[in-house]
């Protein structure tokens, strides 16, 4: 599965114009990356799209884009190039959605990266060929699909309840939720040709959203906020604005006292976002 789908190859170079932007740009990246704040607060829900287009570096970038390769192509050949973007773009908002539920006490989390529409691709296939062989990046060791299927699964619930790593592995599961469900739903006859192993891979993700939603203490060990940072939307709006106010107050001073010439550039900046808004 070394070929590349149509559709894939204008995402990739869509993903590429964006992150290398937010490479050389902070502002740019700073505006469209995923911030529970940002969300939350000030309803900025594009970046559930817009975060999926940017990366934190060449590496990260590389690595999202061979793994949507790998797999695009027969995912698209399969289930066409409309149902291919609905898969893609439905993972990418599925799996931002999940990290946000679980964020949603983290006013400061913040995350970029197509790794979860990725997985949804990924997925996608795994529902399709669930037999076909899977190998590791840089290890001779090829194992069938669905078993790659459970195993990930499992591994990414671990991680999300461990969590002491910068990977968002709740964007991944939610992702390849959404990227199997949806492929099984647009192509039933899977279902009815792989049941068992398709079932062996929903099962984990689906007993980690019950307890998520009925007993997120048992899943969430080690991911929950101290309780100090447990603040309403309002709360962290009020706590924001008032930071955001102090920081107007110094510029302005500055200002007053030494010129506008006297800003920086970042103060520049700040004066400016704070106006548009």
């Amino acid at each position: 599965m070394t070929e590349i789908g149509v559709v894939a190859l204008v995402i990739v170079i869509l993903n590429l114009v964006v992150s290398y932007k937010g490479f050389k740009d902070t502002a740019f990246y700073d505006k469209y990356a995923f911030i529970v704040n940002e969300m939350l607060v000030h309803k900025e829900y594009y970046r559930l799209i817009s975060s999926g287009f940017l990366h934190v570096d060449w590496m990260h970038l590389l690595f999202n884009m061979m793994s949507l390769c790998f797999f695009s192509a027969d995912v698209e050949a399969v289930l066409g190039i409309k149902n291919f973007i609905i898969i893609y773009m439905s993972s990418l908002v599925g799996g931002n959605l999940l990290s946000l539920f679980i964020h949603r006490h983290h006013g400061d989390y913040s995350a970029v990266g197509a790794s979860g529409a990725v997985c949804g691709i990924i997925f996608a296939c795994i529902a399709l060929f669930p037999n076909m062989e899977i190998g590791f990046f840089g290890i001779p060791l090829y194992i069938p699909a669905w078993i790659y299927g459970v195993l990930y699964m499992l591994f990414t619930i671990f991680r999300i309840k461990d969590k002491n790593d910068n990977v968002g592995h709740e964007a991944h599961l939610g992702g390849a939720f959404i990227g199997l469900v949806f492929a099984v739903c647009i192509e039933p006859q899977a279902v009815k040709q792989h049941y068992l192993p398709i079932l062996a891979i929903l099962l984990p993700c689906l007993l980690f959203m019950y307890l998520l939603v009925r007993k997120p203490h048992i899943v969430l060990t080690g991911n929950t906020p101290g309780p100090q940072r447990f603040l309403n939307v309002e709360d962290r709006y009020n706590q924001q604005k008032a930071i955001q106010q102090q920081e107007i107050d110094a510029i302005l001073e500055k200002i007053h006292r030494q010129g506008i010439n006297s800003l920086s550039a970042e103060e520049k900046q700040k004066l400016q976002n704070y106006a548009e808004r």
